[in-house]
């Protein structure tokens, strides 16, 4: 007897973690699913990782299943969506659907990279069109969000429709459009919605988010009492709050530097596809010296305490031709992604010492979330009337919250999804009927690879311990020739008693090699063993701590 078509969701990041979004929708009976992704993003190392550039999702499963995949579709150009798109395309080769201005920016990060990621091609789709691609028909729906042109999903199928929401929130006199489109939205509800996968970043707060047009008019107001300079620090992505500032300056008779380069690309193609008509040419930073303090803004990466970002710079005193003074102001317009909270503490501290006056979020309205609050989405609920709601895009509190919130509302059915569920949809029992490889991989310089293959755990012990390399040789007889080559990286300059902790470690491997009978040093392998062994004791005893030790014994 033939298995039965089923409609399945299947996210392999995202759900359970904040960032690194991909979600799979598959229809079709299990041996011969169908299927389209929805975003393919990443998240950022912690100090955990030492040395990695980027985290990625791991697409092991789709690499048995390559044949069946039909199409990629990004919702929005944020890193968490669309970040992992050029190094994970190669391998899928797959018509990928996108808004131009996410096309614009992958093309800028590629020519920024010079060349070290490949072209990806983009078919152009926005909120209005309709692709069909298999089973499929997905149809873009205009929402609001923190970035130019996002859009949820209505994807058609035989046996139910489903809308993905991606990053969305209800705003009104949003500084940058488009409008969330509740009219659209009550229509597909009248057409009827089988799931609803929601975003579930502030499903923990109450009531409504504020309106970007509340936070231009405060940061219109601070620019406008400032007697010095004013430094604004948001994500480069938002070119909504870039455009609001640089109106207020305009309009306080400033002049606008720009700082950083990933808010340089987003502004050039901000420019490229009309988002920045009307906005008077920036200064360069050879300028900036010459015009008065209460002359010039500043608009400028760093808001998350990126150690590489023009604001950790500027907190260490380290730009030829910027500088802040006694009296300026810097404003962090965003809010800390949990994680990022130490890093940007220390740029604080760093500018407070430099005596700038910071605001954040906690004195003024400069900063409003691009998700919904409990109330927002309980209003799309109501215009769409999902059978089931699957919360998504959050961490384990923000999902459980949102499935208790959906519970309240009247949803009968939301299901607890994690990273690699297969939740079958419809028909029959909603119910997660398997699982899926998942995990993580790691970019690190040009190189992708899992945890062991990238070396991360080697690198970690590095961090803590340190390094000793050592090099013996034996002459005919197999006794010491010479002193043997001995050197520390991170490890104490003393020991415990103030000894040099490499003299230490030196009469150690001496001592090792010594102490084993001549007739017995002809096994190479054990004496390099008997060395490691001898200078990881070493270490322990005089320092509470075992470096990694890499042992060579020659013999001449």
């Amino acid at each position: 007897m033939a298995k039965q078509d089923e409609l399945v969701f299947l996210p392999l990041g995202g759900v359970g973690e904040i960032g690194m979004n991909l979600a799979l929708y598959g229809y079709g009976p299990p041996e011969h699913r169908q299927w389209i992704m929805v975003d393919c993003g990443v998240t950022f190392p912690g100090p955990d990782l030492p040395g990695v550039d980027l985290v990625l999702p791991d697409i092991r499963f789709l690499a048995s299943e390559r044949k069946n995949l039909k199409a990629i579709i990004i919702t929005h150009a944020h890193e968490d969506h669309y970040g992992a798109l050029a190094d994970l395309w190669p391998g899928l080769n797959v018509p990928v659907y996108a808004s131009g201005f996410t096309s614009g920016l992958l093309e800028a990060k590629r020519n920024f990279e010079k060349a070290k990621i490949g072209e990806v091609p983009v078919t152009p789709f926005k909120a209005g069109d309709t692709i069909n691609v298999g089973p499929f028909s997905i149809e873009g729906v205009a929402v609001n969000h923190s970035i130019p042109e996002p859009m949820s999903l209505m994807i058609r199928t035989p046996v139910g429709n489903v809308i993905h929401t991606g990053d969305w929130k209800i705003d009104h006199e949003p500084s940058l459009g488009p409008l969330t489109d509740e009219t659209r939205f009550r229509q597909l509800g009248d057409e009827g919605v089988l799931a609803l996968m929601c975003d579930s970043t502030n499903a923990l707060r109450d009531g409504v988010s504020p309106s970007e047009k509340d936070v231009s008019e405060s940061l219109r107001k601070i620019i406008e009492d400032a007697e010095g300079r004013v430094a604004i620090t948001t994500f480069s992505s938002n070119v909504g709050r870039i455009r609001t500032v640089t109106e207020a300056a305009e309009a306080a008779g400033r002049e606008v530097l720009l700082l950083g380069s990933s808010l340089k690309r987003v502004v050039d193609v901000a420019q490229d596809v009309g988002l920045m008509e009307g906005v008077k040419p920036f200064i360069s930073e050879e300028e900036y010296g010459y015009i008065p303090r209460d002359k010039v803004v500043v608009i400028l990466t760093g808001s998350q305490g990126e150690a590489r970002a023009a604001l950790a710079k500027l907190a260490r005193d380290e730009m030829r031709n910027v500088a802040f003074a006694a009296g300026d102001i810097v404003v962090f317009s965003s809010r800390a992604i949990p994680g990022n909270e130490k890093a940007i503490q220390d740029i604080k501290n760093g500018l407070v010492e430099q005596g700038v006056h910071i605001i954040t979020d906690t004195e003024a309205l400069v900063h409003v979330s691009g998700h919904p609050r409990r109330n927002e989405l309980q209003r799309m609920y109501e215009w769409t009337r999902p059978k089931i709601v699957v919360p998504v895009h959050g961490e384990a509190i923000h999902l459980t919250a949102h499935k208790e919130l959906a519970e309240q509302s009247g949803i009968a059915l939301v299901p607890r999804v994690r990273n690699g569920d297969i939740l079958r949809l419809a028909p029959g029992p909603v119910e997660v009927i398997g699982e899926a490889p998942h995990g993580r991989i790691y970019k690190d310089g040009t190189l992708i690879g899992d945890f062991d293959e990238m070396g991360i755990g080697e690198r970690k012990k590095l961090s803590y311990v340190g390094h000793v390399a050592v090099n013996v040789v034996l002459d005919a007889r197999y006794d010491i020739v010479g002193e043997p080559d001995l050197i520390s990286i991170g490890l104490p300059t003393y020991d415990d008693e103030g000894e040099d902790m490499e003299d230490t470690l030196f009469d150690a491997a001496v001592s090792a090699i010594e102490s084993i009978p001549r007739a017995r040093r002809k096994d190479i392998d054990m004496l390099q063993e008997a060395v490691r062994r001898a200078i990881r004791s070493a270490a322990n005893n005089s320092w509470g701590k075992k470096p990694l030790v890499t042992a060579f014994v020659t013999k001449v």
